[in-house]
């Protein structure tokens, strides 16, 4: 039998348990932030009666947490932005880890891991006809430079590559994509962000193909105040490469109805941006060892690095202080799980996943010994739940259905949505190996307002959010490490399921 053995065991015992009806709170703030937890008013199955007390302890600690938001704006003020090859990223690293070893956490260790260097330098744009207007821009992470005096050149307008592909005008001009993005969707926590980050990722080839000299993209946001959204982007198999930035919402627009009106429209772009090779950087790693069976592990954590803009406050230093406070919490309150609990705080998230792949390279000999992953990396903001996330569709609906029954323990802090959706990006490399991957579920109302901007600084983000989000990352990996996974011994060398008594 193969690993997933395991969810169907528990998909039979989600079946076993009875069903339930949770109240929905009349407003969206986190307990917390309303200064008192809900009243357990959802029935709770057996399985999960034995964690009650635990999960009780838990929330009280983190609902007193003071520590995590005084870390939170440590790392973001005195750090400050920490993108991939920057002296503040290793400032960031060295912080973490002495934070850590200061928690009483085993094994703390900075793991080495070579990451692109990648620096703006100064940039700029400006309409030069039908006349002179000075515009933002954010380069994009990995763009070429434009020549020394800049690039001078005549805008197309599009708003998707078959309008791109469509056109035979584009050569020695530059493209302007404005996509807009959907807006939010409050009932299912959707942003449409996944289909429309696409522009900024794959427009510099798409639109050097058609012989365009640079790319603009419209930011990946439904709100701005003349706000620029850097990101990442990729040459893939382009033969030419041209210069790439973000330029804001209402930049977009007026371009677009420039165009729309017959004006001819000309802009001057510069950027210094270069690529400096390799550098050494880190990944952070930090351990609560298990009780019973020390060498499995649950991995949970975020990303240290973030964009050369802003405070990466939300993106991702509160990913980063969630994961770290949630292994304290448990080893303050004395909390020993079974299973290994071990913090990975990932490098170069924002511009290369070198982080996440070389530690899955690292840890290859124990592999098999992970039996689940949770990363936060989606905000920070009131958590609704976890996504959980596999690459059989069969398998993780079977775990999704495994979870409702364990779902009420969350009540008192109102995070109880267990759905299917992204489980994080720098756990790609762990879900390929077949591990399940979960995501913390964070409310992204307000989330790609300030994403990848100037914005997205510390007072962006409550200290009752976090504390929330703190609380539910803590109880997740203890459910993980201390119960759910008792029934699943784990694959052996030759991938066959074995159980604990073989």
């Amino acid at each position: 039998m193969n690993r997933w053995i395991l969810v169907l065991c528990l998909a039979v015992l989600a079946s076993a348990c009875q069903s339930h009806t949770q109240e929905t709170p009349d407003d969206h703030l986190c307990p917390t932030a309303r200064g008192e937890m809900m009243a357990n008013e959802v029935p709770l199955t057996s399985a999960a009666q034995t964690y009650q007390e635990t999960f009780d302890k838990i929330f009280s600690a983190a609902k007193a947490n003071r520590r995590a938001y005084q870390r939170f704006a440590a790392l973001c003020d005195d750090i400050g932005p920490r993108l991939s090859g920057s002296k503040a990223l290793d400032k960031a690293l060295l912080w973490a880890k002495a934070e850590m070893e200061a928690d009483g956490h085993e094994n703390v260790a900075i793991e080495p891991v070579q990451v692109p260097k990648w620096v703006r330098g100064e940039e700029s744009l400006a309409l030069v006809e039908p006349y002179a207007m000075s515009l933002k821009l954010l380069g994009l992470g990995g763009s070429v430079a434009t020549p020394p005096e800049g690039i001078t050149a005549e805008v197309v307008v599009v708003s998707d590559k078959a309008e791109l592909d469509a056109r035979d005008d584009v050569d020695g001009k530059i493209v302007v994509f404005n996509h807009p993005m959907p807006a939010f969707d409050p009932a299912t926590n959707a942003t449409g962000y996944g289909d429309t980050v696409q522009f900024r990722s794959n427009g510099a080839r798409w639109a050097a193909a058609k012989g365009a000299v640079a790319v603009l993209v419209r930011s990946v946001t439904t709100h701005s105040l003349d706000t620029p959204h850097t990101g990442g982007m990729n040459y893939g198999d382009a033969q030419r490469k041209i210069p790439a930035a973000s330029i804001t919402l209402e930049a977009a627009e007026q371009l677009a109805r420039l165009q729309a009106r017959g004006q001819k429209t000309v802009v001057h772009l510069k950027m210094e941006a270069k690529n400096e090779g390799m550098i050494e950087s880190g990944n952070v790693v930090a351990e609560l060892r298990g009780s019973e069976f020390p060498d499995e592990i649950v991995v949970i954590g975020g990303h240290i690095d973030s964009w050369d803009v802003g405070q990466g406050a939300r993106d991702n230093a509160s990913g980063v202080v969630i994961s770290m406070e949630a292994l304290a919490t448990l080893r303050e309150l004395g909390i020993q799980p079974k299973r290994t609990i071990r913090v990975v705080l990932w490098t170069n998230e924002e511009n290369g996943l070198a982080g996440a792949v070389q530690y899955a390279k690292a840890h290859k000999d124990e592999l098999d010994k992970h039996v689940a992953g949770i990363e936060s990396d989606s905000g920070g903001a009131h958590t609704r739940g976890f996504n959980v996330h596999l690459e059989d569709q069969d398998q993780q609906a079977r775990m999704v259905a495994a979870f409702q029954p364990f779902a009420p323990l969350f009540a008192p802090i109102d995070a109880t949505e267990f759905v299917p959706g992204f489980g994080g990006a720098d756990l790609g490399p762990l879900r390929s190996a077949g591990i399940p991957t979960f995501g913390q579920r964070h409310d992204l109302s307000s989330y790609f307002d300030i994403h990848h901007t100037h914005a997205d600084t510390v007072e962006k983000l409550s200290e009752a959010d976090l504390q929330q989000g703190i609380a539910a990352m803590a109880g997740m990996a203890l459910l993980l490490t201390d119960h759910v996974w008792d029934v699943w011994g784990g694959p052996d060398g030759a991938g066959n399921h074995r159980t604990r008594s073989q």
